[in-house]
């Protein structure tokens, strides 16, 4: 029975724009209740058609109410709830627990997965959980609408699920395509770019779903090198010369894309790394490291926040905004000695909610990897001198390493790191004090 609250959601007078929105959601909302029905599950994928094309007709004031009424009214019933947790409080039975868990679960859940019983499902609730996130800040209340979504979502594209393919100049253009829209480290300058990105020397490989046959979930670029690199632009140069791939001893990830935003905070990163690890080390056998070259995305606004907390930085934040301040900072300057110090603080003390504040570490450290070494003026690019100094980092992966670094970082938050970045982290002027005290 639908509550007064949705009734009179129903049936309000239309916005004073043209009536379009509301009129709209309420279509899509009353198909959404006919799929939930015993008509929903008789006709089944012609509904879950008809309710997904009248939600894809929303748009603006007319989506966001639709959002409003999927939290409100498609919510676990309250009263249902606590009548069965007081059930299983006095009768702690399996038939108990059954119940409470079937009242717990919000009639979203079973909504999103009769959606999906249509053609294009899966893409369009991907979409859809985009759509929240974009605007859950402002929304707190579709906080349940993401939750639901997530956790189906995290069960659909289980790793068992996905399929590794390599990516080279034979896959279909429409492939391609993405791949160069999705890029989100290092731009891809066209297709000659692309082009020499899938040479020889070079892989990329990327995760499937059947769902979403020609959408990359996650890829991940590799340059094959001798030695571990200190800079990303020679691996990005379109007119670099192609090496014999048989020579080298070194995997380099230069980038990693996570490319459905309806898919954020689901988990693939790991699994990528590791497989891709083994795979190319059953190819080219004389590989010995396997390692990335990553960015430092949140280092310069961490480092203007010290400076303004910490007189003592203020002097160094200062020189950082002249244009020519890398001329000055030569090898022994005390400009780059002091940069580099406190960018290995930043990476191993500077916390968010007691995890590592910057975004790329988080990743790494959380699938096992250890912090090998900073990289001066690795960057050069506009982005990259803005966000990091120029700077970049290698993490390590070493297979033998990477469950115990996973175990000890997942229940401690522990950042495992190289002897050399650890010192260069204790040498910053941020550490000083603390070891006076």
């Amino acid at each position: 029975m639908k509550s007064p609250a949705f009734i009179k959601r129903l049936f309000a007078p239309a916005a004073k724009t043209d009536g379009k929105p509301d009129r709209h959601t309420r279509k899509t909302v009353s198909l959404c209740h006919a799929l939930l029905s015993e008509r929903g599950e008789a006709s089944g994928a012609a509904l879950a058609r008809e309710a997904l094309a009248a939600y894809r007709m929303l748009a603006g004031p007319a989506l966001t109410a639709f959002f409003d009424v999927l939290a409100d009214e498609f919510s676990p019933d309250p009263r249902a709830v606590e009548a069965a947790a007081d059930a299983y409080r006095k009768d702690c039975t399996a038939a108990a627990l059954i119940r409470l868990q079937a009242v717990v679960e919000s009639p979203r859940q079973e909504l999103f997965r009769r959606l999906n019983l249509a053609g294009g499902g899966t893409a369009a609730l991907v979409e859809m959980r985009r759509c929240v996130l974009r605007d859950l800040r402002t929304q707190p209340l579709w906080a349940g609408i993401d939750a639901d979504m997530a956790h189906l979502l995290g069960s659909w594209f289980n790793r068992g699920f996905l399929s590794l393919q390599r990516i080279d100049w034979r896959t279909p253009a429409l492939v391609l395509e993405k791949l160069m829209q999705y890029e989100a480290v290092h731009e891809i300058q066209g297709w000659r770019d692309l082009r020499r990105r899938l040479a020889s020397d070079r892989r990329c490989y990327a995760f499937f779903h059947p769902a979403l046959p020609d959408e990359p979930i996650i890829f991940i670029e590799v340059a094959l090198t001798k030695g571990m690199s200190e800079k990303v632009q020679p691996l990005l140069d379109p007119d670099s010369p192609v090496v014999d791939p048989a020579g080298a001893d070194t995997a380099i990830f230069y980038s990693i894309t996570n490319c459905q935003e309806g898919l954020r905070g689901i988990s693939f990163g790991n699994f990528l790394i590791k497989q891709v690890a083994e795979d190319l080390g059953r190819e080219f056998p004389r590989l010995k490291t396997f390692a990335t070259l990553s960015p430092i995305p949140g280092f310069r606004k961490w480092l203007a926040e010290a400076a303004a907390a910490h007189g003592e930085l203020a002097e160094l934040e200062a020189a950082l905004t002249g244009a020519d301040w890398r001329e000055s900072a030569g090898p022994d300057s005390g400009v780059r000695t002091e940069l580099m110090r406190l960018c290995a603080y930043y990476l191993q003390h500077a916390k968010q909610d007691n995890v590592p504040a910057d975004a790329v570490a988080r990743f790494h450290l959380g699938n096992g990897a250890r912090l090998e070494r900073l990289n001066w003026l690795a960057e050069s690019s506009k982005t990259g001198m803005a966000r990091s100094a120029g700077m970049m980092v290698n993490y390590v992966y070493r297979l033998k390493d990477v469950e115990r670094n996973h175990e000890a970082y997942a229940n401690r938050h522990a950042v495992v790191a190289s002897p050399g970045l650890s010192l260069l982290g204790r040498e910053s002027l941020l550490s000083r004090p603390r070891r006076k005290a």
